[in-house]
Order: C-alpha cells, then sequence, then structure tokens
C-alpha cells in the first residue's frame, strides 16, 4: 500500500519527476501534462460535490469517480499499457455507461444545445466537464497509454453533461442556446 512519510522531497526542484516505474522526466512532459490535467479534472469534481452533498445517488457517482480517476493517474504514471502496475480495465466505463444511460432516461429529449450554466451544481458539472475533456485531449497526446483510459475520459465528459441536466431540475432549469440571441 502507499506510504507518503514526507511530502517536502526536494526532488522536484530542478524541474523533473518521478514516474510510477522510478523513472526521471521533465515536469513538462506530455505524461506529466496528462497526469495534472487529470488531477485538475479530479480537483474539479471534488468542487462539484460540494453542491451533492445531500443528493445521495449523484454524489456516490461522484465519489466512484474521484477514486476511478485516482486509478486512471497511477496508470498514466508508468508507460504502456502492461505490466504488474495498476491497470485502468473497462469496468468502470462500462459502469459510466450504464449511469449515463439511467440518468438520461429520466431526462426530456434535447431539442438545442445547452449553455453551461443553470443551478450551481450544473454549472460545476459542466466546469468539470470541460476539465475533463481538455484532459482527454491531453492523454491522447501521450505515448504508450493504455486505450481504456482514453474511454474513460470520453465517458466521463458525456456523465457530467448528462449529471448537469439532472441537477438542473431534471432540464427543467437548462440553458437553451439562442442561436444569434
Amino acid at each position: 500500500m502507499v506510504r507518503i512519510d514526507r511530502v517536502i522531497t526536494r526532488g522536484g526542484d530542478k524541474g523533473e519527476t518521478s514516474l510510477g516505474d522510478g523513472a526521471r522526466v521533465r515536469k513538462d512532459s506530455r505524461r506529466v501534462e496528462a497526469i495534472g490535467s487529470v488531477d485538475e479534472a479530479n480537483a474539479a469534481i471534488g468542487v462539484l460535490r460540494l453542491h451533492t452533498r445531500g443528493l445521495a445517488e449523484p454524489d456516490a457517482m461522484l465519489a466512484r469517480i474521484q477514486n476511478d480517476l485516482f486509478d486512471l493517474g497511477a496508470d498514466l504514471c508508468v508507460p504502456g499499457e502492461g505490466g504488474d502496475r495498476l491497470r485502468l480495465t473497462d469496468v468502470p466505463v462500462l459502469r459510466l455507461e450504464q449511469e449515463v444511460e439511467t440518468m438520461n432516461a429520466a431526462l426530456p429529449p434535447l431539442t438545442s444545445f445547452i449553455l453551461p450554466g443553470g443551478s450551481e451544481g450544473a454549472a460545476y458539472a459542466h466546469l468539470a466537464r470541460t476539465i475533463v475533456r481538455r484532459a482527454e485531449r491531453t492523454v491522447i497526446g501521450v505515448e504508450e497509454i493504455n486505450p481504456a483510459v482514453c474511454r474513460y475520459l470520453n465517458r466521463l465528459s458525456d456523465h457530467l453533461f448528462v449529471l448537469a441536466r439532472v441537477l438542473n431540475g431534471n432540464g427543467a432549469n437548462d440553458v437553451l442556446w439562442v442561436p444569434g440571441g
């Protein structure tokens, strides 16, 4: 298991960090940038959870997602697809798909594009969604990654979009785009 005895290590003072396999890389490498983008997405979901505290199922989904994102970061920190390190599988991808289908079934069909906003929770879900999309774009530029990582991030942005609609009174308070408006 993980044990962190020291927070200050001074190992990164010269612009490098260690990957999970012990390799030292520059902090501006694509892989480290991807790991940081996923971490930022996780933090945004943490802020979103401030607005789902009283909502048992959405908050439970987001708690699972935060754990998944930590697993995803652990996967990214070791180059390659195989090995004896923690690797993301399609199980959480399939769970996201099922949750999206369940949430979406209770929503009215879309008749317009939706602007980010509405309730505070929905606005934070949209913010988290855009951060996840950026993380996905960053991850795609990294060589030797587990394909399940990209699938997970792609489904997660869909999940957050549908969750935003749920948090907007099941779509009743969605902010609709008015072309040219």
